[in-house]
């Protein structure tokens, strides 16, 4: 049976979520009271909530985060309980050898996730960490990354995660496709050769796929999911984790494909290989990938395009206009995957 990178049944919306019922999870799930200072982060896929625990009882230390926690409330529908688990679990090893991760709070029954009462909304309460996502890399800060995910890799490698989903063609370019073809979104004019495109897209995928390794990686690891502090780094929102190649981890790291992107992989690899062998020859599939994330992020606000968050995020989607710009992109994208040498980092550092 084919996966789905969206669940086994359509997604709910956050109506039940009122600011009650979440002050009233993390205050039964933890057995402490919250002052009620509450503030919302931004995320389009849960619902995120910065929360301020009541902690007079001990004197609070100068920049101590203790008081606060992070409240995440997963989308119904999208995640079964298992997936979750398994998520929590990659966490909770990472953690377990001191890759710094936010992994989540064990709670006041021994577990890491709770369902709200009489709706299927699960959520998981995580610890307040400081930091914010780079803007700008020094050589030493990229050889660190490199070290941290090459650690973070041979957690994932030793992983048996049994429910979460596999970066794959089939799935995040036929079965992504076939939804849009499905729900009639693509223009008429664009249907057969959009077809046609994602058909020769799959298929060389496919070739490339066959003989690349798999194991459990973050699966959304750009740099917005990598907090600093000082000189330090978390990763965070391991909410797409999942079984895929290596180069996945890697690549979303990258600013572009120009002579600065090669550079600074050349570095991350270096280090990453301190802690592991990188495959190499898994560079090819850079491309490829791209192209996947690309109709994956058109079907993921496929699916998402009744929330009204969604409408207000991406007011153009579902416009000739989006769909032909799409169409344009992934055309181009079909050219940088024949390019054999496209991320040949020796080459360009001869």
């Amino acid at each position: 049976m084919v996966q789905s990178a969206w669940g086994s049944q359509e997604t709910q919306y956050f109506y039940a979520l009122t600011p009650e019922r979440v002050l009233d999870a993390v205050e039964k799930s933890l057995g402490l009271r919250c002052t009620g200072r509450t503030m919302a982060h931004a995320s389009m896929e849960n619902r995120v909530y910065e929360i301020e625990l009541d902690l007079d009882e001990a004197p609070r230390r100068s920049k101590s985060l203790e008081h606060l926690v992070i409240a995440k409330f997963y989308r119904p529908g999208r995640w079964t309980r298992e997936q979750i688990l398994e998520e929590h679990q990659f966490l909770l090893q990472l953690l377990d050898v001191e890759i710094p991760v936010v992994a989540p709070r064990v709670l006041i029954d021994g577990q890491t996730l709770h369902k709200l009462p009489d709706c299927d909304i699960y959520y998981a309460i995580f610890p307040k960490v400081g930091g914010r996502s780079p803007q700008e890399l020094t050589t030493e800060d990229v050889e660190q990354i490199g070290r941290l995910l090459g650690r973070m890799h041979n957690v994932g490698a030793q992983m048996k995660a049994q429910h979460r989903i596999h970066l794959t063609p089939e799935i995040f370019l036929n079965k992504n496709f076939q939804y849009l073809q499905g729900e009639n979104l693509l223009p008429e004019n664009l249907r057969s050769p959009f077809a046609d495109l994602v058909h020769r897209l799959s298929e060389q995928a496919k070739q490339q796929f066959q003989h690349s390794d798999t194991i459990q990686i973050h699966g959304d690891c750009h740099l917005g999911n990598l907090l600093q502090y000082g000189s330090h780094f978390f990763w965070v929102d391991f909410d797409d984790s999942m079984r895929g190649p290596a180069v996945q981890d890697v690549w979303l790291l990258l600013p572009g494909r120009d002579r600065y992107a090669q550079q600074l992989l050349s570095h991350l690899l270096t280090a990453y290989e301190q802690m592991r062998p990188f495959p190499w020859e898994s560079l090819r599939l850079i491309e490829t990938l791209r192209a996947m994330r690309m109709v994956h992020f058109a079907a993921w606000i496929a699916h998402r395009r009744d929330d009204p968050a969604f409408q207000r995020a991406f007011p153009d989607f579902g416009t000739d206009r989006y769909w032909q710009q799409l169409y344009r992109d992934l055309v181009e994208q079909e050219e940088w995957m024949h390019r054999p040498h496209a991320w040949n980092i020796h080459d360009w550092n001869a």
